[in-house]
């Protein structure tokens, strides 16, 4: 059995101390959900003026993949947990602190290791574990890429070993494709732009996020949860639409649970997984994890009784949980459609006229036409409506160059 963190005061010696590593939009809402409980929260990012960072009561810019910058702030700052939000950070220093007993990570410094690079989390999940998964292949060149996409066939997938948000990774039906697919993979790998991994291509009748709680209950004894499956849409591996509950079989999401479960227990800890997979009728294979709060799950703002980010708050520290569905919701994703910095939105009060709808509007200092600048959602009776109506609000936000 264990304890929960005993709670203090933000900014007094009695203050839990957390320290967000990624202060994007999904570590915002993190950070909002720690203050409501009263911890302190310093946020770090590698630019200035983050979302999280605006709404943080400290802040830090740093190359967070620096490993002696972040041990020398992770030091100054000496915080109780120490909670990645991205993927692209010093792992090997993160579990050199924890293993060392200067640092606690969430849920565990291995897992961030282990699910940074695609290598690690597949080889686990496939060869150590014995899940189902797709075929795979990594390369270290275009000749080795060329020789795996050969063997594993086409179509085929390839991403970076480390990125995040569909960065680099591509499906290619043809060895015409190949070359373009590598130098798009290296471009957009966080950190090592030098390997590839290269995936058969599963038919699949439609991919699903099982968010996954570990938390202690009301006795202290450590429990998983799920939350209802989350169905999404994406273009280039970057969502742009998410749904829950995702109807499937009773049978198939029995195995997501199984899968997800047997994951997540070998990663351990506490706090959200974001545990994708592949399912067609009652067939269900392993692709991803993070462990940390998923950008598919920004519906659960609308759909949850708790979202994603007040679960993963409240079971990092210790705190009992809710999954609890409150309504079919949706989510879908308002693009910047500028490069430009400081944008301004309109149309938002006839976004939020939509019946059921709601927004977040992220607060990104700068915009690309194609980066995330903001979430609308919606709840209904049932998904299709839900769905409707937060594409409808998201399609009458309109970024547009400051003046």
């Amino acid at each position: 059995m264990k304890t929960p963190i005993r709670l203090g005061t933000p900014l007094s010696p009695t203050a839990v101390k957390v320290m967000l590593l990624g202060s994007g939009e999904l570590g915002k809402e993190v950070i909002i959900s720690l203050q409501r409980l009263g911890v302190e929260v310093i946020a770090v990012d590698r630019y200035p003026d983050a979302p999280g960072h605006q709404v943080a009561h400290r802040s830090h810019v740093i190359d967070m993949t620096d490993g002696a910058a972040l041990a020398a702030l992770i030091e100054q700052e000496k915080p109780d947990l120490v909670v990645p939000e991205i993927e692209a950070i010093a792992t090997p220093t993160l579990v050199d602190l924890e293993n060392s007993g200067k640092a606690k990570v969430i849920p565990t410094a291995r897992a961030a290791w282990l699910t940074m690079n695609r290598e690690g989390i597949r080889c686990l999940a496939a060869e150590e574990l014995g899940l189902p998964t797709s075929p795979y292949r990594f390369a270290n060149s275009l000749e080795e890429l060329k020789a795996a996409c050969t063997e594993i066939g086409f179509p085929c997938v390839i991403k970076p070993v480390m990125s995040s948000s569909g960065k680099g990774q591509s499906k290619i039906d043809g060895p015409g494709e190949v070359e373009s697919a590598w130098n798009y993979a290296a471009a957009g790998s966080r950190v090592d732009a030098g390997r590839v991994i290269v995936e058969g291509f599963v038919d699949f009748e439609y991919e699903i996020t099982l968010l996954t709680v570990r938390a202690l209950n009301a006795d202290g004894i450590l429990t998983t949860h799920f939350c209802a499956p989350i169905g999404h849409v994406q273009v280039k591996g970057d969502y742009v639409e998410s749904w829950q509950p995702h109807p499937m079989p009773q049978s198939a999401l029995a195995k997501a649970q199984e899968i997800a479960r047997k994951v997540t227990d070998n990663l351990g800890g506490l706090g959200v997984f974001g545990v994708e997979l592949f399912v067609k009728g009652d067939m269900v294979w392993f692709s991803e994890v993070s462990p940390r709060p998923h950008d598919t799950g920004m519906v659960t703002m609308a759909s949850q009784v708790q979202s994603e980010f007040e679960l993963h708050a409240k079971a990092i520290l210790g705190l009992p949980v809710n999954t609890a569905l409150r309504s079919p919701g949706a989510s879908a994703v308002i693009y910047g459609q500028h490069d430009a910095k400081a944008i301004a939105f309109e149309g938002v009060a006839d976004a939020l006229a939509v019946p059921g709808s709601d927004l977040r509007l992220f607060g990104k200092p700068e915009s690309f036409s194609r980066r995330r600048m903001g979430v609308a959602l919606a709840t209904a009776d049932d998904i299709d409506t839900a769905r409707r109506r937060a594409k409808e609000a998201a399609a009458k936000v309109k970024p547009i160059m400051s003046r």
